[in-house]
């Protein structure tokens, strides 16, 4: 799964099953759950000094919250299939290794990706980062560069960019 633009969200065939399903059981079988966990705290009594009843409503929240990130999602999502890498440019979805200022020494690899993909087995940018924005379109060999915190540039050389296979 990656992000293409400001509003849509490419994703795999498997990843859009696995955030659907997500979906239906926060929206199914969870709310039944935390619903039932909310009605047995009540009945403890004083819900002013009832951990247990707040407890389960800070989780109702966040839940909630998963659900409208999930259902924004899955909305702007376009499901297709994953980048090739026949053209060798780093594109969302891929997996890229990159060496800082040419030392090829100091490297990183991560996934270019949406963080709803974020995996952990390997640590994931998002393309709207500084680092993902700037190396997007590069091929191998090439030197890209993006802007950091403070303001200063950093220069990267592509030492590999391959679809991600989870």
């Amino acid at each position: 799964m990656t992000q293409t633009s400001e509003n849509v969200t490419w994703l795999t065939q498997e990843a859009y099953n696995k955030l659907k399903n997500e979906l239906a059981h926060l929206t199914g079988p969870a709310r039944t759950e935390i619903a039932a966990k909310i009605a047995a705290a009540r009945e403890e009594g004083d819900l002013r000094e009832n951990g247990g009843y707040h407890a389960a409503k800070e989780e109702q929240g966040k839940q909630e919250l998963r659900v409208r990130q999930l259902t924004q999602l899955l909305e702007n999502a376009q499901v297709g299939e994953a980048p090739a890498s026949a053209d060798g440019a780093v594109a969302p979805g891929m997996v890229v290794t990159i060496a800082f200022d040419g030392d090829e020494d100091d490297t990183l690899t991560f996934l270019l990706a949406s963080r709803e993909y974020a995996s952990a087995d390997i640590e994931t940018y998002s393309p709207q980062s500084p680092l993902g924005a700037g190396v997007i379109g590069h091929k191998v060999g090439e030197d890209a560069e993006y802007e950091l915190p403070n303001g200063k540039k950093a220069s990267v050389t592509i030492l590999k960019a391959e679809p991600y296979t989870s």
